[in-house]
This record gives C-alpha cells, structure tokens and sequence, in this order.
C-alpha cells in the first residue's frame, strides 16, 4: 500500500469552557502537543487533528467529531488517538456505544494516552466505571454552572451572551450594555413598521428589499461573535426574527432572565418556560422604545389580522370586536367594488354559527372613526383640564362596583384559603388517629387542596385587575401626551389608528324604530370609551367638573 493510500491516524482534541477554567494542561495546544510527539514515536506517520473548541462531552453534534466520524464511515480513518478518554466525551451510553460497537463494526483503533487505553490490546472491564465518573464530573460541572448562574439572573445580571440587537457590551464592564445607536433605528423601525399595520413577514421583505442587515450579519461587521450565522442569501431576513425582536422586554430598559431552561445536562435544547416565571429587572440599560409604544404593539400581535382570500384587507381588520361573543370580526370581500366591503362576526358562519352577522360596512367605519378621532382630539385640545377630571369621574363611576366587588371576592377568597389550611389540618389529624379511611382522606385532601388552588389563582388574578385599574390616572397623562403631539389629522392611517384605537366593539343592528340603527363603541388607549359626538353633551360634563370644582376654590380662598 503506497503512502497515499495509507489509512488516516485521526488525532482528536477537544476543550469545553469549563475545561479551559482549570488551566493550561487540557488546553487545545497542549492537547495537540501530547499528541503530536506521541504519533512520532509510535510510527503514525499520516495524522490529522480533529478540534472542537469550546463544545461540551455531552453533546455529539461537536463540527470536529463530526468530521471525524464521517472518516470512520467512509473507510478513511482507522485510527483515533485522544490525550485522555474524557476527550472523547462524557456521556458514558454514547462513548459505550462507540467502543462496543461502531469502533469494532468499523475496524478503528482506539487510543487514550493518559488512561493507557488501546483497543488493540482489548478493553478493559474498568472503562465504563470510568465513563460514569467521567458523566458525574459533566453533572457535578453542570450543577455549579447552574447555582451560579442562577445567583446572577436573581441578581439582575444578564445571562445571555450577546446582547439583544440594538445594545452592544461595554467594553469596561460586561455586565453593562451600551445603546448601539445604529442598530438601535432598526429596532425603531421595526416597531414603526409594525404600528403601521405590517406583520412580521411583510417587515422582513421591506427590510430586505432595502438591504438592511440582519442582526448576525450587522454584529459580525463589527467584529461580534455570534452563536448563529448569517443568512446564506444576504440581507434575508426572517419572519421569526422579526416578531421575536418585537416582543423582547429588554427594548424598555429591562433586563430580562430565565426566559428558558435545560431539561437536562446531557440535551443541549431549551425549554421556554411560562412568563410567571420569568425575573425581570427595570432600568438596567438606556431604551430604545417607549412603554406605551411596547404595549401597543404587544396589543396589535395579539391581535393578529386574518388575510381573506381575495388578499386584500382593511385598515380595521384586527380590532373590530362582537359586541354579544366578544368575538373578532372578519373582513370580506365579495366584489370589487370597494363600497361593498364588509366585517361579520367571526361566530356567524352564515347563519350556522353561535352569534348574529353584526354585520358593518368597511367604508362606514373609513367615514365613521376618523371623524369621531378629530372630534376627540379638539375636545380634548380646547378643555384639557376638565377632560382629565371628566374622565377620571366617570373612571371612578365606572369602577367603583367593580372594585369594590373585587376587593369583597379577594377577601373571601383569603378567608376560605385559611379556613381550608384548618379543615386540611383537622383530617390529617384525624388520618393519622385512625378515625378517618386512607381512602376518605385522599379524597377530601384532593378536593381542599383543588378548591384552594383555585381561589389562590382567582386572587392573584383579583389583585392584578385592581393594581391595574389603580393605573387610570396615569393612562389618562399618557393619552393626553399622544393628543398633544398631534396638530391635525388629515388621514387616517395604520400608525395613527393603533396609537389611538383599543378596539372597536359592534353592536348587532336595532331594526325597532323601522329603520336600520347600529351601536359603535371606540375605545381609546389608555381612557376606554369617549363619547364626544354630541357636544351639548360633552359641555355638560365639562360644566359639572366646574361646579364640582368651585366650592374647593372658595374655601381654599
């Protein structure tokens, strides 16, 4: 056999991170060295290294063994040569696979300098003792990373590698990101896109017609090292990638930790976990984009609009809502005339489903809604001062019942958790004096503790609602900052609609007087339902926020 064709004498290396911690002797160099001067004097004259730098034992999907293998397979390679049998990996189901049975289907010597293993001369009965406590270091590793790790995300330092796309790390402290200013006006602009009315497909064609670049190719021109690579076609961004970047909390400033977690050392996937479970700390880095912004467009994906087939959609579609079911309603077209377009409760189906038509035409709502906005916003303008106190009365009227009601259910509900603790606590003893059946006992515990579960998540929701509610005066600044930054309104478009517009709810049509009357109610973001369409009305509200008010001014005077 001529020297070409002589079989190759792999010589693999491998170093995880937390190997490279230890010090310089499993470093790769060092490894190659060993290796290296080992060949020589054995007579394996044609090698060639193998290297995974900074992968873990306990996965297999390492690019080096890989290739290595792919030798094995193919007949290439006949010989492996590692430092230490750990090089090879730790998990001892894998790496006893290996040796029993892929190495000998393959005819590949196997070679552990340090632990004096080589196939050649048989296996010894101690190599898979060996392998578990070459998987118990792995565990033992994975369980240290993890306590800290799970220290620093209680304490508010991030645990992501990179920084999500807008933010950079600071040079001077890692725990620190600086606002890249570059990336961060795509970040704007993909929010802006999306207030616009675009979903996350069509943001991602617009961006790659304009041949922005993606988040991977635009960190990697800078000299950042990333975990994915680029996009084999340039500037092709993907839908994924967009919505992603348009729920990340950390555009608000927020550091945001154990969003996902390992189900175990040995399978490198993630797990997202629920978002009760997330730790979230404010004010860690400079924002790129305004709460009220955020929310909106949390809102607006919620609200995902459903595409008819004829492809075309309307301004509306997503935040008209069914008055009775609370249903969205879905916009059709059934001509080209554009006066004929409509919306229907998705519940109707024709007649066959469990709610009315409510059925509105899209040119209506075009006439309807930008009229009510411009009535709103010169209202708003010329009696600023009463609209707050109009609005939070009638907040306050609105609410009272509601929060009383809820505060009477959260006791209640306090109450009957205690009451359930004694009751539990009376069979246990019962249970153990014998006086109650193993049987009885299960199934009264299983019943106390199902019903109290319930009324703890009942309350936890409770508190919630009145914490919220608690917001009106805030949410009333807010729209009033919105009202304030815009002069006039000429055009309705997507971005100003979702700025302003909760949602739309539609009555069904009242045919009682012999002609066809359709309830609309606009709820504005932040302050609900405005009714400004009659403005004797409006002035008489304003009027009572005046003579509530005087009475105070006479006696502070």
């Amino acid at each position: 056999m001529s020297k070409q064709q002589e079989p190759i004498t792999a010589l693999y290396c491998r170093l995880s991170q937390e190997d490279a911690r230890e010090g310089e002797s499993n470093s790769i160099a060092n490894q190659k060295a060993i290796l290296a001067k080992y060949a020589k004097d054995n007579g394996f004259t044609r090698t060639e290294f193998f290297v995974d730098d900074g992968f873990s034992g306990t996965v297999f999907d390492r690019p080096g063994f890989l290739a290595m293998m792919d030798g094995v397979k193919s007949g290439t390679i006949k010989t492996i040569i590692v430092k230490d049998h750990s090089r090879l990996g730790r998990n001892r189901l894998v790496i006893g696979t290996l040796l029993e049975e892929d190495f000998e289907r393959y005819g590949v010597r196997y070679i552990a300098i340090m632990d004096n293993i080589d196939s050649e001369q048989g296996l010894s009965d101690l190599i898979p003792m060996a392998d578990l406590f070459n998987e118990w270091h792995a565990k033992n590793t994975s369980q240290k990373v993890r306590s800290v790790k799970h220290a620093q995300g209680n304490a508010g330092i991030p645990l992501s590698g990179v920084p999500p796309f807008g933010y950079l790390k600071d040079p001077q402290d890692k725990r620190k990101w600086l606002l890249d200013e570059t990336a961060a006006k795509v970040v704007r602009r993909v929010f802006a896109l999306c207030m616009d009315g675009k979903g996350p497909s069509q943001i991602a064609r617009l961006l790659e017609s304009e041949k922005v670049q993606t988040p991977v190719e635009y960190l990697r021109s800078i000299g950042v090292k990333t975990p994915k690579k680029p996009p084999r076609v340039p500037f092709q961004w993907e839908p994924s990638t967009v919505a992603a970047m348009l729920e990340r909390q950390e555009y608000l400033g927020c550091v945001v930790n154990f969003r996902t977690r390992r189900k175990s050392f040995k399978i490198k996937k993630q797990l997202r976990l629920d978002p009760s479970e997330w730790k979230v700390f404010e004010n860690h880095h400079e924002p790129i984009i305004a709460k009220s912004a955020w929310e909106r467009v949390q809102e607006i994906r919620q609200n995902k609009r459903r595409s008819p087939k004829s492809g075309k959609t309307s301004l509306f579609s997503g935040l008209l809502e069914c008055a009775d079911c609370h249903s969205k309603l879905y916009f059709s077209k059934k001509t080209e005339d554009a006066n004929n377009d409509f919306f229907v409760c998705s519940r109707y189906r024709g007649g066959r489903g469990e709610c009315t038509a409510h059925y509105i035409r899209d040119i209506v709502l075009y006439n309807l809604v930008p009229e009510h906005l411009r009535g709103t916003l010169r209202y708003v303008k010329k009696y600023e001062k009463y609209f707050v106190q109009a609005v939070n009365q009638k907040s306050t009227q609105e609410q009272a019942k509601s929060i009383a009601e809820k505060k009477r259910r959260c006791e209640r509900n306090k109450k009957r958790i205690a009451e359930l603790d004694v009751l539990f606590q009376r069979i246990y003893e019962d249970f153990v004096a014998a006086r109650l059946s193993d049987e009885r006992f299960g199934k009264l515990s299983e019943a106390y503790e199902a019903e109290q579960s319930a009324l703890k998540a009942e309350t936890v929701q409770l508190e919630t609602e009145l914490a919220e509610e608690k917001q009106s005066a805030a949410n009333t600044e807010r729209f009033l900052e919105l009202v304030r930054s815009y002069t006039e309104i000429d055009d309705l478009t997507p971005t100003i609609l979702n700025e302003f517009i909760q949602k739309i709810v539609i009555h069904a049509p009242d045919r009682s007087s012999g002609t066809r009357k359709q309830k609309v109610e606009i709820y504005y973001n932040c302050v609900g339902v405005l009714d400004v369409s009659q403005e004797d009305a409006w002035i008489e509200a304003i009027a009572e926020c005046r003579r509530n008010q005087k009475p105070k001014e006479q006696k502070t005077a």
